[in-house]
């Protein structure tokens, strides 16, 4: 059974464009790449049909994961969504209560979580201690070096 994970409609087409790419373009790569190292002779010394074989494996791996995915794949109605609370998709704006430093973070599945675009995984620990909150609430994570507290000061959609 695979795992259901929550995707906007475009994380959703960008996974469904990657497995396309990999089973169109890249899995016909990988078998030239065997047939052409197969050609050269002796499979049990050649390092090349190996290494090809093993590439193989790994976009094999890749593409399964991907189907998982997309299995268990949902998108988010955003109109059926509590604003009140922080959940999927919401966009937060936070402050460190350590340092005063306030941050902007949209809350996305794992597979569309990216840092450097303020987009960070509801799987992560910030994300699992901000699910749920509202503004004004406090929110106290267990990071590795100890526990961070942020203010809830924003959630939009």
């Amino acid at each position: 059974m695979s795992k259901v994970s929550y995707y906007t409609p475009e994380g959703l087409k960008k996974l469904r464009a990657e497995l396309k790419q990999l089973k169109d373009v890249e899995r016909v790569k990988a078998s030239r790449a065997i047939a052409e190292a197969r050609d050269k002779g002796d499979l049990s010394e050649n390092a090349e049909y190996d290494a090809a074989k093993e590439a193989q494996g790994m976009l094999e791996m890749r593409i399964s994961k991907l189907e998982d995915a997309l299995a268990g794949a949902r998108v988010i109605d955003e109109s059926q969504m509590d604003n009140s609370k922080i959940l999927v998709l919401s966009k937060v704006k936070i402050k460190n209560q350590t340092n005063g430093m306030e941050m902007n973070y949209t809350l996305v599945a794992d597979g569309e979580a990216d840092l450097a675009t303020g987009k960070i995984s509801v799987n992560s620990p910030i994300g699992k201690g901000l699910l749920g909150k509202s503004v004004g609430d406090v929110a106290e994570i267990q990071v590795p070096n100890g526990v961070m507290k942020f203010d809830i000061i924003e959630i939009s959609r």
